[in-house]
Formats: structure tokens, sequence, C-alpha cells
């Protein structure tokens, strides 16, 4: 295969589209067509074409709209809608990212038809099979012919599990995006003034994933940890709440405790500008994982396993689950500490890598160091 003329990019979530945005730059700037797949699995305007905006890429040419269902109506209507868009297209390589219903469908989809596949973000595992977003990622990394993992012990993963495609250690393209758009937060973002906080004084809370909100109990403890350390020290914690968050509230019953402030969702560069000045964040987002570890910024995460074990490994993330004590005593660890840790992640050029990887698919491994 020679170098792509067309890649199509199925995304469907915010942190597909911000971990894609310097994969489309660099198609941008090779002359190489881009063809952007929006799956609407995330349908919220607020999660969704704002970030487009504020990033300032293409808007997507097909935007399927498929929002919200049970895992196989949403991967099932993605997968039928993906084809008819591919068969009409007919793109030289499709790229997926992470760990989504979209990015299963889009994978599934392209395999299905023969076009080679590269999955940005291989080899990550959290060796959690609840967790549906670990199912995909494994069957992902199964069928692409090109795997991106972001580091070398991702890689290590991919080759233990002897996938078949070709194995690129390229970094992880969030680095790429924080380079780009940090001081940018930093210059048009006014959520500081707008919510009344001053850097370092505030906690930044996130709680979406399913297995957590959809259990009422789990959700309960993880606010009621939050609150505790938010009690002990006297900062107040921001929570900008995903809908599927909201609408378990309402739905438990649950009161948030006094001193987490529920805010609506935010664009990309007020969340950034949150990330990049909060004391510490809790959340159950691997996204959120990498973004504080690269920003130097304490995490304790509400999970019991993390597919970044990475952030664990340089100090920047304590893994605490949602029992509220341990939340309180990861909090402790982690408060005060510097973000003097090394970032794992790569250089800031790992979309550069990846397409110079599509060129190359002829060796079984090609690692950029």
């Amino acid at each position: 295969m020679t170098t792509p003329q067309s890649v199509a990019i199925v995304l469907g979530t915010r942190p597909e589209i911000i971990k894609f945005a310097p994969i489309i730059d660099a198609c941008e700037r090779r002359g190489v067509r881009c063809l952007i797949v929006h799956t609407g699995q995330h349908y919220s305007p607020d999660l969704d074409s704002v970030f487009f905006e504020e990033l300032e890429l293409p808007e997507p040419e097909y935007n399927l709209g498929v929002g919200s269902g049970s895992h196989g109506i949403q991967t099932g209507t993605m997968l039928a809608s993906i084809e008819s868009v591919f068969l009409d297209e007919e793109p030289d390589v499709v790229l997926v990212q992470g760990d989504t219903n979209s990015t299963l469908a889009g994978a599934l989809a392209a395999v299905k038809l023969g076009i080679p596949v590269g999955h940005v973000e291989a080899g990550l595992r959290s060796y959690d099979r609840e967790m549906p977003e670990e199912i995909n990622r494994v069957v992902v990394d199964h069928v692409a012919d090109f795997c991106f993992p972001p580091t070398p012990d991702a890689a290590d993963i991919l080759e233990s599990e002897h996938v078949p495609g070709s194995i690129h250690v390229t970094g992880n393209t969030i680095v790429d995006a924080i380079h780009s758009y940090r001081d940018v937060a930093a210059r048009k973002s006014d959520v500081l003034d707008r919510l009344d906080l001053e850097p370092g004084d505030f906690y930044l809370l996130t709680a979406h994933r399913a297995e957590n909100v959809d259990d009422a109990e789990r959700f309960a403890s993880m606010l009621d940890g939050v609150a505790r350390v938010v009690e002990s020290t006297g900062r107040e914690a921001i929570y900008p709440i995903h809908p599927r968050s909201k609408a378990r509230l309402v739905e438990f019953d649950i009161d948030v405790p006094e001193g987490i402030r529920v805010v609506e969702p935010l664009p990309f560069l007020d969340f950034l500008r949150l990330e990049s000045t909060t004391a510490l964040a809790f959340t159950d987002s691997g996204g959120v994982q990498e973004e504080t570890c690269i920003l130097g910024v304490p995490c304790v995460t509400m999970r019991y396993s993390t597919e970044r074990p990475e952030t664990v490994h340089v100090g920047a993330n304590c893994v605490a689950g949602t029992d509220a004590a341990d939340i309180v005593d990861a909090a402790e660890i982690m408060l005060g500490k510097d973000g003097s840790w090394p970032v794992p992640f790569g250089d800031g050029d790992a979309a550069e890598r990846i397409m110079d990887a599509l060129a190359v698919p002829d060796a079984k491994s090609e690692v950029a160091q």
C-alpha cells in the first residue's frame, strides 16, 4: 500500500474529537483527503459540535445521528450506516480511536469490506471484562491492520496477544492536542471568572461511566467521598455533569452533597482550563487520567482498574475505587504533589508518526521511539 489519498475517520464522542484533531490537521498538511464520519454517539450539542468549532476542525461530511440505545442497538445501527458510507466513498484506510461503540462499529464495517483499519490508542487494557470498553478495545486491536499503541508497555501487550496487524509506538495524540491548545485555553477561556474560581483553590470532578453512575449506591458513595475531601479541606468541587449522570441523579433521587457544584457540560477550552488549574481531579474517565498527567495535575481515579497504568507508575494518579473512605485516603496521598513526574505518552508528534506509519505497512513491527 502506498501513502493513502483518502483517510476516513470514524468518531462519535468528545475524547475522540479531541484526540483526532491533530490527525485531521496532519492530513490537511499532507494534502490527504480526510473524510470525517460522526456517528452521533454523543448527541448533545454541548458534547459535540462545539468541539469542532473550538478546535477549528472541518464539519463532518457525515453525521449519522445514532444517539443513545443499548450496546447492541447502538453498535448495530452504526455498523449498517458506516458500511453504507464506506461503500459510497471507498476510502483508502479507516482510522478509529480508543474503545467506544463508534470505534468498534467503524473497525468492523471497514474490515468486512476489506478496507485497512488503523487503531489509534491501541494496546490499552484494564483487564476488567465487565467494562464494555474493554471488549471493544480488544476486538478492535485484533482486527486492525495498523495498531498505534501510545507507549512501549501497550505495544508489549499487543505483542503478547499476537495481534495480526503491524505495531507502531507513536505516543498519544492527546499530548499533541494539549500542546496545541493549553495556551489557547489560558488566553481565551473565561471559565474561572464565570465560576468565580481561583487557580489551585478548587477540585474538578467527572463521573459518567455506566458501571458507576448506573449503580445508585456506587454513585452516591463516589459523591460522598469527594464531599468529605471538600469538607476537610475547605475547597469546592466543580462537577461538569454528563447528561447520563444528570438523568441518574434524578432517577435515583440522589442529593448532591454540599460543596459539590454541578455545572452544565463545558466546551473543550473551558474544561482544559479547569483541568490545568485545579488542585486535584476526581474522575472515572480514562481521558482525564491522561490529560491531568500531561498537565502536571494530580488525579484520583474512582474505579477499581485503569487501562492507563503509566499514570500510576509515574505518580500522577491513584486508583481508589468507589468507596468513600478510600477516595478520601487517595486524595490525601495525591494532594500537594507538584506535578514534576515525567509524561509517559510521548512528545507531541503522535499524529505525524501515525501518518508516516500508514505508508509503511509491510513490516510486522515498526516502533517509532
